[in-house]
């Protein structure tokens, strides 16, 4: 029994690495502008040739205040692949036609789309990980 737990202990950090990874800092709001940015590493063995990333500003009462939708890497001529073992970031600036009534905001990102190299799809739910950090 020890022997499967040591060995499910070593596998965990492997298992673990295989993926698109993404940390969400807290959101900054200047006015009727809020900036979101996220710090991507790509642990998996193929390049990302594009990604699609939707982000949602909640208030604190989890109501929504504003979106965006982007291509965080690649997507445009201009934004160059992310290779393996790599990390990119990436500025989700949301703006609204008015000041942000409050500046307690969240952000939820999600990924709806993941290309690799050569046009495979990735797992969303197995090969990419969305980790806020706490403030």
């Amino acid at each position: 029994m020890k022997l499967l737990f040591l060995t499910a202990m070593l596998l965990c950090p492997l298992l673990a690495t295989a993926q698109l990874a993404v940390t969400v800092s807290p959101v900054k709001t200047t006015g009727q502008k809020a900036i979101v940015l996220l710090a991507m590493t790509n642990n998996l063995a193929d390049p990302i040739e594009s990604a699609r990333a939707i982000c949602f500003l909640l208030d604190d009462q989890g109501k929504m205040v504003g979106q965006s939708t982007k291509w965080v890497i690649g997507g445009t001529k201009d934004r160059p692949p992310l290779q393996p073992k790599t990390g990119t970031t990436f500025n989700f600036v949301i703006t609204n036609p008015q000041r942000f009534a409050t500046t307690n905001l969240t952000a939820k990102v999600s990924f709806s789309r993941v290309l690799f190299a050569g046009g495979r799809q990735a797992d969303l739910r197995r090969e990419v990980v969305v980790t806020p950090v706490v403030k």
